[in-house]
């Protein structure tokens, strides 16, 4: 089923953003105030158009109480962002992610009634640093503050070795909650058989658990 979404700041990350959802089939409406970024897209996205987010007459004009979706990428401009975002929760929007700059961004943007709050770069951040430190790290997703998933190859010290004699959850805190065996995935994996090379874990858990357990049975 085809969603309809609005991108809002075609810079570095709206512009990602709109083209990905493109590829994927989506519809997407790409805005931008800068008339020169707008016919950047006006090729890859179903519709573009320049528009001063900040002007709710205009935003209602183009029927974005009709969107799925809507992403609030505007770059440094944090006035505008949040402007753009009281707008859109007022207008009871049905779903709004909105990509903070730093902390103080964040929680206005929570208080306001954002429905998800992004920081790209810090979350590339946290990624990159992840795999920097082992190969075994091939994705780190953040879900909160505090909790993550990340996808890891099994270290060394896991070949041939049980889930039950691991005890991951027991010693470590975090769950595995699926395993990858080359094309296969296993979503209820068996306790009681022995991890192989090259296996990929999906994990989840709190940030220090995790860390524990990378330290423990990842990183070599």
């Amino acid at each position: 089923m085809k969603k309809d979404f609005a991108v809002i700041g075609l810079g570095r990350f709206g512009g990602s953003i709109c083209k990905e959802l493109s590829d994927k089939g989506m519809h997407v409406l790409a805005i931008d105030s800068d008339e020169a970024k707008v016919n950047e897209y006006k090729n890859i996205a179903y519709h573009s158009v320049v528009l001063d987010a900040t002007d709710e007459d205009a935003l209602k004009e183009i029927g974005i109480t009709n969107f799925d979706h809507v992403i609030v990428a505007i770059g440094e401009n944090i006035q505008a962002s949040i402007l753009t975002a009281v707008i859109l929760t007022d207008l009871d929007i049905k779903r709004i992610t909105v990509k903070a700059q730093n902390d103080y961004h964040d929680k206005i943007l929570n208080r306001i009634g954002v429905h998800h709050v992004v920081h790209p770069e810090r979350d590339m951040g946290k990624r990159l640093a992840h795999s920097f430190i082992s190969n075994n790290i091939l994705e780190y997703l953040e879900l909160s503050n505090e909790y993550s998933i990340v996808e890891v190859i099994a270290g060394r010290k896991m070949i041939g070795k049980t889930l039950i004699s691991l005890d991951v959850r027991a010693k470590f805190g975090c769950n595995i909650v699926a395993i990858k065996s080359g094309s296969e995935i296993d979503v209820s994996p068996e306790a009681d058989k022995p991890l192989k090379e090259g296996d990929i874990l999906i994990i989840i858990g709190a940030d220090h658990d995790i860390n524990r357990f990378e330290k423990a049975l990842i990183f070599d």
